[in-house]
Parts: C-alpha cells; structure tokens; sequence
C-alpha cells in the first residue's frame, strides 16, 4: 500500500513552492523567487476565508496555477523512482510522472488552510555565478512549535528555475519514496507501480484541513 508523509509535513510543503509563472522574472535569482511568491501566497490565504475553509475549487485552481508549473515533476518522478526510472519506457516514465504529480497534489492539497499562521524565515542563498543547481533554505516557524528547516532543491531550466526536491527537517519529500517505490518495482514491475499509483490517486481523498 502506498503511504503519504506524516501529517506534520503537510503544512510545510505546498506553500513556499507555491511559484507562480511569471515569464518576465524568469530570471530572477531563486531565493528571491521563493521569498516574493511565499510571502504573496501567505497573504492570499489570510484573507480568503474560502481557502482557509479548504474549498476545493479554489484550492485546486491556487496549486494549479502557482505551483504545477513551477516543479520539474519529471526530475522529481525520476529521484523517487531511483534506478528503475531507467528501465521506463518514455510512455511509462510519463505516466509515471503524471500520477506522481496527481499523488502530490492530492495528498498536500487539503493543508492550505493551515498555512495563515506561519512565518517564514530565508537564509541568504549560498551559490557561486553560474550556478544552474541550487538549495534554496528557509525555515518555518509557527506559535508554539519548534521551526523547522525547509530546503528546496532548484535546477534552472529554459523555462526559469524550478523546484524538484523538498527536504523537511532533513527528509527529502521524493526520496521518502524510493525504498516504496523500489519494492513495488521489484514485485510488480513498472507498470505495477503505475497501477499502485493510479488506483492510490483514484481512491484517497485530499487530508482534511485544519
């Protein structure tokens, strides 16, 4: 069976990755980026009482807009896949890309209502000229609770810079994955794990919100 992260990562994951296309700061450095979109997210969500009621209309419509464009799902689907990725198929690695994508979104989808109270911290990025591989670091911080550490892998791309990792507190969000993914792999072959995917994706619910 196919297992999500842990509850407590789920108000951590969706809402600085939040990056909303924007073709004329393509360039932009992607601290900056993650900072101006978080921070512009963040007040989105404070002051519609729809997403924090977790209206699913309009949260779909804010993940689809501001943060599928943003990742490079194929470079996720293929770190969470692991060395069977090279064994795909182009056919299967795309199916296998877009039903990641769908778990994804599906599993962090019902947590934006959560996101109104926290803050967030950005460190200085920590990257020589040139660099087209970078960690983007910041750390959340809520009342009454420890912060946590979020790092965002980010590859620039003709398109810009997108995200394709997420490490939280030190797990990386498509790495988590793997070890699962492999063993469905292994008993079941690629398409297995396609069908392990598709029918996880018919058949859950976003969480709840808070």
């Amino acid at each position: 069976m196919l297992r999500t992260l842990p509850r407590l990562f789920w108000p951590l994951i969706l809402l600085p990755l939040a990056l909303s296309a924007q073709p004329a700061l393509a360039q932009e450095a992607p601290d900056a980026l993650v900072k101006r979109v978080s921070e512009d997210v963040l007040a989105t969500i404070r002051s519609d009482k729809d997403l924090q009621a977790g209206n699913q209309a309009k949260v779909k419509e804010l993940i689809e807009t501001k943060l599928v464009p943003n990742f490079d799902f194929t470079r996720m689907t293929a770190l969470a896949v692991g060395r069977n990725w090279r064994s795909a198929s182009p056919e299967q690695q795309k199916q296998l890309t877009d039903q990641f994508r769908t778990l994804l979104v599906r599993t962090y989808s019902g947590a934006l209502a959560g996101y109104r109270d926290n803050t967030m911290d950005y460190k200085p990025l920590r990257a020589n000229p040139g660099e087209t591989d970078v960690i983007v670091r910041t750390e959340v911080r809520r009342a009454g609770q420890a912060p946590v550490q979020l790092d965002y892998n980010m590859g620039k791309t003709p398109e810009g810079w997108k995200v394709y990792d997420v490490v939280v507190a030190g797990v990386s969000l498509v790495t988590n994955y793997r070890d699962e993914f492999g063993d469905i792999v292994k008993s079941s072959g690629i398409d297995g794990l396609i069908k392990a995917l598709d029918t996880k994706n018919r058949g859950s619910a976003p969480p709840p919100s808070k």
